[in-house]
């Protein structure tokens, strides 16, 4: 087979992403395995983003909870660019309409007040990084028609970002234990899902040291004030315009959004 054309299959991407019209999968025009190209992939389309007045503002690990990891059918964590035309504060509306399959989730979001460059790190490194926590829903999308995906399609489409909405009461790492940390979300006031830290690599903890590791092998590493979105807590769910999600995540407090078209 060879060699993907990185472009072709990053403008494949980004069409279907303008256009909320899905394409076929992208695995196919890969080796089998070649995440290596897949990133480069979502490379691409950062660079384009870039070019295009968008503003990084931190990074999201995607699959790290074996729910989710089983409802995709992959094996392994990945990671994707946030942009701050993503973020969402609580309680706001959020627009959705020009998404393709959106699904939420609930994270621990980390905001870092130290670069993590230089690397190896510990998860001694990243506490000692970490300004402060925030309660987060991460609304998913794939570009990935029916999310027919494996690792190198959710890759390729920057790890299957949509948009993020983080809680506005900072907590310190210190007033929280996230390894024990209780989650559920509710849809239009009904149960949705339920989770905990442990669910997330073992610890969000874990999967913000894979992160910091990966990137900064990568020459691209974390900065201070970029947001971490750490992955989720539980299985995410299907949400349409009009509906309303709520996060309860004990004493990391609550996070809400308002999905409009």
């Amino acid at each position: 087979m060879k060699p993907p054309d990185i472009q072709h299959v990053a403008d494949m991407l980004h069409e279907a992403s303008t256009t909320s019209t899905p394409c076929p999968p992208v695995r196919h025009m890969f080796e089998a395995d070649d995440i290596e190209s897949a990133y480069q992939v979502q490379e691409a389309n950062v660079r384009r983003a870039l070019a295009d007045g968008r503003r990084v503002s931190g990074r999201k690990i995607g699959l790290t909870s074996e729910a989710v990891q089983s409802q995709l059918g992959v094996d392994r964590p990945d990671f994707g660019v946030l942009f701050t035309d993503m973020c969402f504060a609580s309680g706001l509306d959020v627009p959705i309409g020009a998404m393709i399959s959106p699904r939420a989730e609930a994270e621990v979001a980390l905001v870092l007040g130290k670069d993590l460059a230089g690397g190896p790190f510990s998860v001694v490194d990243v506490i000692a990084a970490t300004a402060f926590a925030l309660p987060a829903i991460e609304v998913v999308d794939s570009r990935v028609i029916d999310w027919d995906i494996n690792i190198l399609d959710t890759v390729a489409d920057n790890a299957s970002c949509g948009a993020y909405v983080v809680g506005t009461r900072p907590v310190a790492l210190s007033e929280l234990d996230l390894l024990s940390l209780e989650m559920s979300m509710t849809l239009n006031d009904d149960p949705a899902s339920t989770g905990s830290g442990a669910a997330c690599l073992g610890n969000p903890l874990h999967a913000a040291v894979w992160l910091a590791n990966t990137v900064d092998r990568l020459g691209s590493p974390l900065r201070a004030g970029e947001c971490v979105m750490t992955g989720a807590l539980g299985p995410m769910f299907s949400v349409a315009p009009g509906d309303s999600v709520e996060a309860h995540m004990g004493t990391l407090g609550s996070v809400a959004a308002r999905f409009v078209a």
